[in-house]
């Protein structure tokens, strides 16, 4: 059986989940890490080479997908144009307010390129985006809500760790329970941004830092802190080491509705993940085999988790498919 070569591009907690989850699938294999630090310094969970970014040049025909594993403040928006001028690409990009523009560009280079990149692939966007769109299509009278938590975002974090005089960051989104039980008893209410999340940021900062500086900050940062009521803690260290290391996260995806003849109904997704890292790579793993065999039917340009049948998805095949998962 012929492997999907894949590459690996940024080296975290999401880069080392994507090894773990290649390393799964029988018809994957990566064959290489870049990164922007010293090449000798990162230790894989799995021996596999680790290039310098700048060398992912010279495995154009050795790899046939890249998965970027940067964070959706500055490294995909740099990142994702300009590597699928190379390779086909999937990322997790998860800044919903920039989706149109960063497709876009993503479009644009990937068609100018033949390549094809997906993006915003995970759990949200991602398998949550296909339960919005499942459920209001099928309910098409009624309100949809998401929510997410309690867990930590790995995006929100990353924004926060890139702030003047942050050594280390932990943001966890929490759902308000009381929202979440006006949906589930299918009241239907108009809730805000507000009402239905908090924040809450655990951070370590940087020895003579402007802590009012760096909560004003994050309070005040557009498309991740500035429409929640968010809370910031400075901790230590070694408070942050014993009790933020783990990264569990999940959500709830509601859609309240009823027919014609009034029956209401109420249906839900839910996730709940000890590891939100190791989750998204899992899904970006399998949106890789997707843009492997997309690619291969002539597709290029951009496309969402809305473009990408099922089929593509599973390692089976389309007659095995059939038999087992309908």
């Amino acid at each position: 059986m012929k492997k999907i070569r894949i590459g690996i591009v940024g080296y975290g907690n999401l880069g080392r989940g994507v090894q773990y989850a290649a390393s799964q699938s029988d018809d994957m294999e990566v064959v290489a890490v870049f990164t922007r630090r010293d090449p000798a310094a990162v230790r894989t969970v799995l021996p596999v080479k680790v290039e310098e970014y700048g060398a992912m040049k010279e495995y154009v025909g050795k790899i046939d997908v890249m998965i970027l594993c940067g964070g959706s403040a500055t490294d995909l928006p740099e990142q994702s144009a300009e590597v699928v001028q190379l390779f086909n690409t999937v990322d997790s990009f998860d800044t919903h307010a920039k989706v149109p523009e960063y497709f876009a560009r993503l479009d644009a280079a990937g068609r100018e390129s033949g390549h094809l990149g997906v993006m915003s692939i995970g759990w949200d966007p991602g398998l949550f985006s296909l339960s919005r769109i499942y459920f209001d299509s099928i309910l098409p009278e009624g309100g949809t809500y998401t929510f997410w938590g309690k867990g930590v975002s790995q995006g929100h974090s990353d924004a926060i760790r890139r702030i003047k005089g942050v050594k280390d960051a932990r943001q966890y989104t929490v759902p308000v329970e009381s929202a979440l039980e006006r949906v589930r008893s299918g009241e239907n209410p108009q809730l805000t941004t507000r009402d239905k999340h908090t924040r809450e940021c655990y951070v370590v900062a940087e020895e003579g830092a402007d802590l009012a500086r760096i909560e004003r900050e994050i309070k005040e940062m557009p498309n991740y802190f500035a429409d929640y009521d968010t809370t910031v803690h400075f901790i230590s260290e070694e408070e942050m080491k014993h009790d933020h290391s783990r990264l569990p996260h999940g959500g709830f995806v509601l859609r309240s509705g009823k027919s014609a003849a009034g029956n209401k109904f109420l249906a839900e997704f839910s996730l709940k993940l000890e590891s939100n890292p190791e989750f998204t790579s899992c899904v970006l793993v399998a949106y890789a085999r997707a843009v492997y065999r997309l690619h291969g039917e002539g597709k290029c340009g951009a496309v969402t988790a809305f473009d990408v049948a099922p089929k593509y998805l599973s390692p089976l095949s389309e007659e095995d498919q059939k038999k087992k998962l309908l």
